[in-house]
């Protein structure tokens, strides 16, 4: 007996036909095009419903970024913590030295930071990001 396999859907004797219409895409978001997601939830009141929504990607989606950020420490892992912008400027008498000054060279300043599990966390402001969320990761680790 010789049988031909056909493309045909069927199911209780219904014949069913499927279109495709169109590639389906798969987008790839960094961790900043993440992340901004994820904040903007609560922001004038928008909902993760609504940002999904306005993104294109579903509740779950921003719900598995919300976690993959924090495991990578670039997202507070509690609510009540917020981050905001900080720009320093010297006071211009402080920003030319004297020449009555001595020469020794000055420690810079150190950003003091409070973490979750309350150690405090003391670094260069010049520190990069990267190294810096390395650093908050296995401090916060130990």
């Amino acid at each position: 007996m010789h049988s031909d396999v056909v493309n045909d859907v069927s199911y209780a004797g219904l014949s069913m036909r499927g279109d495709i219409l169109g590639l389906e895409r798969r987008r790839r978001w960094s961790d900043e095009e993440k992340l901004g997601i994820v904040l903007s939830v609560g922001v004038a009141g928008a909902t993760v419903t609504q940002v999904a929504q306005r993104h294109e990607v579903t509740r779950q989606q921003l719900y598995a970024w919300r976690h993959e950020l924090k495991k990578k420490g670039l997202l507070s892992p509690l609510p009540e913590t917020v981050f905001l912008p900080v720009e320093l400027s010297a006071p211009a008498e402080l920003a030319v030295p004297s020449l009555a000054e001595d020469l020794t060279p000055q420690r810079p300043a150190l950003i003091e930071l409070q973490l979750a599990n309350g150690r405090c966390l003391r670094f260069d402001p010049m520190l990069d990001t990267t190294t810096l969320t390395r650093l908050i990761r296995v401090v916060e680790a130990a």
